[in-house]
């Protein structure tokens, strides 16, 4: 008879991840054993392996659910019924909280992609190009020359992750400056700079 699933099974899943993140953030992923994890997790190693069959399986599921949320966010902003340069506020400010919220799965994204088998690999650098792609549409919606098939439409995005993706570093969420404010000071630069700035031929 095929053993049922816990009730809290998902539950379970999700601290094993949070803790992974943690873990993977402050050691880097090949510096922390399934032995650390099951000690931070208050557990056994054989419980952690009841619930992922591998190191790399745990890893995937960090990147995973955080890019996801990140892109979920993203495409409901982008299909919004407001104005484009709204809609990069609004995504702007959706990111901070992500990040912030997340900050270790969003370290762990950062630095650790090569140590994904490469088929999880695939699919996490897939959604990344479908959240460049929604910025991507944001930014031609705001400036028409960057639609289509603009070589700089790419670029342009990536600036644009470039200058917000590592506040997670240096951010202090109880600062004097709140992170709404941050976020907001942000979209108005790349805002103004998209907006008036020249676009080599």
């Amino acid at each position: 008879m095929a053993r049922t699933q816990a009730a809290d099974y998902e539950k379970r899943r999700e601290r094993i991840v949070d803790s992974a993140a943690q873990l993977f953030a402050e050691r880097g992923f090949l510096g922390a054993s399934i032995a650390d994890l099951a000690q931070a997790c208050r557990t056994s190693k054989s419980l952690i392996y009841h619930y992922y069959a591998s190191k790399e399986d745990i890893l995937f599921d960090v990147m995973h659910s955080h890019v996801k949320d990140l892109l979920d966010a993203a495409e409901n902003i982008a299909a919004a019924p407001v104005n484009p340069a709204e809609k990069l506020r609004k995504t702007t400010r959706a990111f901070m909280q992500l990040y912030l919220g997340a900050a270790y799965r969003q370290r762990v994204l950062l630095n650790e992609l090569d140590n994904l088998p490469e088929a999880q690999r695939r699919i996490v650098i897939g959604i990344q190009h479908r959240l460049i792609g929604s910025v991507e549409q944001i930014l031609g919606e705001i400036r028409p020359a960057l639609a289509g098939r603009n070589p700089l439409s790419t670029p342009s995005a990536m600036l644009y992750f470039g200058m917000i993706n590592w506040m997670h570093t240096w951010l202090d969420a109880h600062g004097r400056a709140k992170p709404s404010q941050i976020a907001e000071l942000a979209a108005n630069i790349f805002l103004d700079g998209i907006v008036k700035a020249t676009l080599p031929s």
